[in-house]
Order: C-alpha cells, then structure tokens, then sequence
C-alpha cells in the first residue's frame, strides 16, 4: 500500500512516500540533484512499486527545500540531517530491522559521506558525483573516452582533414585535459573515496558506461585503493543513459538492487 507522509527535519517539514510491504528489510530512496522523489520519468516511483510487490518496503522523501518539502534548498552537500531524518522515521514506521539505502548521481556521493551516520545498513551508490567544477564542458575522463573512440574511427580523421571538425570546442577539450591532469585531486573526490573506503564492505557501486558521470567517477575510482577496490562489488549496465531510464536498463537496476539487497 502506498502512503504519503510528513515528518520533521531541523525545523522544516519533509513529504515522503512509504510502498509498504511485509518484510523487515527496507530500501531508502535519495533523490539526486534537484530531482522531487518520483524520480525522472517516474522510474523512482515505479521501482518502488516493483520493489514492494517483491516484500521490501521502499521510501522516498523530498529534502528540504524540494518538490513538497518546506526549508530551503542548500544542495546534497547540506543533506545529512535529510537523510538522518529519512531513515530514523522509515525503521520506526515500518519497523524494518535492515535499511538499505539507494541514491543516483549527487545523492550517491551524499550517501557516502552522511550514510553511515544515519544508520543505514548497505549502500547502493549509482553513478557517484564527483566533478567540482560547472563548467559547459563534460567531465575530463569523459572527453578522453570520446576521443579515444573517436581516433579509432577513420571517419573522424576524414571529418579533420575536410574541416568538418570544430577546431575552438577541440582546443577548449584539449586545454580542459590539460587543466584537469594538473590540478589533481579536488576536495570532492578525496571525500568521496575516502567515504567509500570506510563503509567498503558495505558498498555497492553501480554504473552506466557511457554516461559523463559515471566516466568521471570510474577514471577517480581507478585509481584508489586496491584494497577497497577488491572489497566494493562495482556493476556496469552498457547504457549512456544517467538514470537507467527505459525497460532494460530500469530492468538491469532492479536486478542489481534486489541482489545487493539479498548479499549477506
């Protein structure tokens, strides 16, 4: 049964979804960006649902200062109290002994670091958020993996030689891989991996190949520690698209959040 729900958070009022069900292992939901708990193209809202007839109790909430919660909105970076909030009301009205929590982009990487604190149990973290910077380029990781696949295309030389190629947005990419491989790591990496290392073995990472997002995290997560890396299952769906939306890949998610549910 699907309920709609208020509680507290610092002062402000919280909206959230509870699909209700019979088991005792229970799945947060966060929501990404400035994205209201339906999630886009409702596919968090349809999850939920398959979720719940499967017997795991789903909530969704709105933070403060999005879709129908009060407070102002401060970004993922102030989300803790959110998810604090989120959690200690799901066990208490669901009474589940097991929380598990999701979260897509941003709300991933706030997973990370305010999840443990929360007392969630296992974290399923898709697509981390790791990228400072807000510039209209994409992610440095992902403009090498285009220009590797590009380079290996003899269509693309020809495109060159032709003048078919934008020689200003190239020397913008070019100056950007540059920039990015003098600059090293940022705070927002380092606090996510090491977020990541403390909470290992309970961390699920999921990924969509194509997508910048998960490019730029993959190229981060390369290079940490070995030892975390051997320890945090990381799953890969062959999709560019950032939310998994479309039957396979909504299909591909559930079954990599019904499995990182069921581990242990």
């Amino acid at each position: 049964m699907r309920t709609v729900t208020a509680f507290p958070c610092a002062g402000e009022t919280l909206l959230g979804t509870l699909d209700g069900s019979h088991g005792t292992t229970g799945l947060l939901i966060v929501s990404g960006g400035n994205e209201i708990r339906i999630g886009a193209h409702r596919g968090m809202a349809l999850l939920a649902q398959r979720l719940a007839l499967e017997g795991i109790p789903v909530f969704r909430f709105d933070r403060r200062g999005i879709g129908d919660s009060t407070g102002k909105n401060r970004g993922f970076r102030s989300s803790g109290p959110d998810i604090t909030a989120a959690a200690t009301w799901f066990r208490e009205v669901a009474r589940i002994d097991r929380l598990i929590a999701f979260g897509n982009c941003d709300a991933a990487t706030a997973l990370a670091l305010y999840g443990a604190d929360a007392g969630v149990d296992r974290l399923i973290l898709a697509n981390p958020w790791v990228i400072e910077e807000t510039d209209p380029l994409p992610p440095a990781a992902a403009i090498r993996a285009r220009y590797r696949t590009k380079l290996r295309d003899p269509r693309e030389w020809l495109r060159l030689a032709r003048g078919g190629v934008d020689l200003v947005k190239l020397s913008r990419g070019l100056g950007k891989l540059v920039q990015r491989r003098s600059q090293g790591n940022d705070s927002l990496r380092v606090q996510c991996i090491e977020a990541i290392n403390r909470n290992a073995a309970a961390t699920t990472i999921l990924l969509a190949r194509h997508d910048a997002t998960a490019i730029a995290f993959q190229d981060v997560w390369d290079t940490s520690d070995r030892a975390t890396r051997d320890l945090v299952p990381v799953h890969v769906c062959d999709t560019a698209s950032h939310s998994f939306a479309g039957g396979a890949d909504a299909a591909w998610l559930e079954r990599q959040i019904l499995a990182a549910i069921l581990r242990d």
